[in-house]
């Protein structure tokens, strides 16, 4: 019964998803889940895989292996990389926001809201011209969704702007449109691809707090993908983050900035300054870390899927042959974890720190 509950309280489930394009290998073996009712942040440097995992939970890519679970309140649960891709907003209530704003820039920012329900619209005409006739199936339909329509305009603190052409706003204020215009669709995940891209910090507190507004009113989870680590930090339950398309750490806020493979990955440091760097920056539970090795838990261990491997297994570029993957090396976050296996010396086990550094090494950035 217990089992069942927890499988219940998962609104998304991403099991062993892989992507490969051509001889690339964009997603390796990747499994996350997120929480009903939370905020779940996926983040990574550029070029981690982001929106390529977003592509595929949301049916503009269709995976090249795994299974993505998406399982609504009522207790219907969906196969996403099965469905059509205009069926998973229809059925399995799934919106989406991209990089790039996509609004009706002609369009009044309270059109851009209706035609976000024409659906409903075209269901209530009966797919005819019964709505011209004023049918009072229609009427009523039309009613609602200009109601729903302005209640979004009130959240995003654009109603006194109703009537005017979405081009017209603010960049901020675009970004919380095309939040609203998701919203009007009644998603039950709400996937938001850096919806915080561009804006001041007086834009991003605007933004926190209609996200914070849907989730504690709306019962809609948020899967988000975000650089801007302040968004990150202060709204999100959950954070995966990514390295070359595999997961190398899972967890709460507190204990993702604190994954040294993590630090690793977003400094792009030299490989035989990854644990000087570490140190110099870290906390002392960092230093712990690097000291007992990572959790097993987190990050990736053997692939299961057919086309990737660990990333410390990668080769190099071939000459021959289509496929191209991660040259052995590239990942910090690997190189994180082999030096947190590697014993240390005798003389850094005594004093806690690292050795001193040979007399005769070659000094760095002119410093001795």
């Amino acid at each position: 019964m217990n089992a069942q509950v927890s499988m219940n309280d998962f609104i998304l489930q991403v099991e062993h998803l892989s992507m490969k394009f051509g001889g690339l290998i964009a997603i390796g073996d990747l499994s996350f889940q997120a929480k009903r009712g939370e905020i779940t942040a996926l983040i990574g440097p550029n070029g981690a895989g982001k929106t390529t995992v977003f592509n595929c939970i949301t049916g503009f890519y269709k995976p090249s292996e795994g299974m993505i679970t998406l399982s609504r309140r009522d207790g219907s649960n969906y196969l996403l990389e099965r469905l059509p891709n205009h069926e998973i907003p229809a059925r399995a209530k799934v919106a989406r926001t991209f990089q790039n704003i996509r609004l009706f820039s002609g369009m009044t920012l309270l059109e851009n809201l209706l035609v976000a329900q024409h659906n409903k619209l075209m269901k209530a005409s009966g797919y005819t011209f019964l709505g011209l006739f004023g049918f009072s199936s229609y009427r009523q339909a039309s009613a609602e969704s200009i109601d729903l329509a302005k209640h979004w305009l009130e959240k995003a603190n654009l109603v006194d702007r109703a009537d005017d052409p979405a081009g017209d706003l603010p960049y901020g204020a675009q970004r919380r449109l095309e939040i609203a215009r998701a919203m009007c669709t009644g998603p039950e995940l709400l996937c938001l691809d850096e919806p915080a891209a561009g804006l001041n910090p007086k834009e991003s507190a605007s933004l926190n707090e209609l996200l914070m507004d849907i989730k504690d009113n709306t019962g809609t989870s948020i899967l988000l993908i975000e650089h801007d680590m302040s968004v990150v930090m202060q709204i999100s339950d959950h954070v995966v983050v990514l390295e070359y398309g595999r997961k190398i750490s899972d967890g709460s806020p507190q204990s993702v900035r604190t994954d040294p493979r993590v630090i690793a990955a977003y400094l792009g440091v030299d490989d035989e300054e990854v644990e000087e760097v570490l140190t110099e920056v870290g906390d002392e539970d960092v230093i712990e870390q690097l000291d007992t090795g990572p959790d097993a838990a987190h990050g990736p261990g053997s692939s299961a899927s057919m086309m990737a491997g660990p990333v410390s297994d990668t080769v190099e570029h071939a000459d021959e042959g289509e496929r191209v993957m991660v040259s052995r090396g590239a990942s910090k976050a690997a190189q994180v974890d082999a030096k947190a296996k590697t014993p240390r010396k005798s003389s850094e086990r005594a004093t806690g720190k690292p050795a001193a550094k040979s007399s005769t090494a070659k000094p760095r950035g002119g410093r001795k």
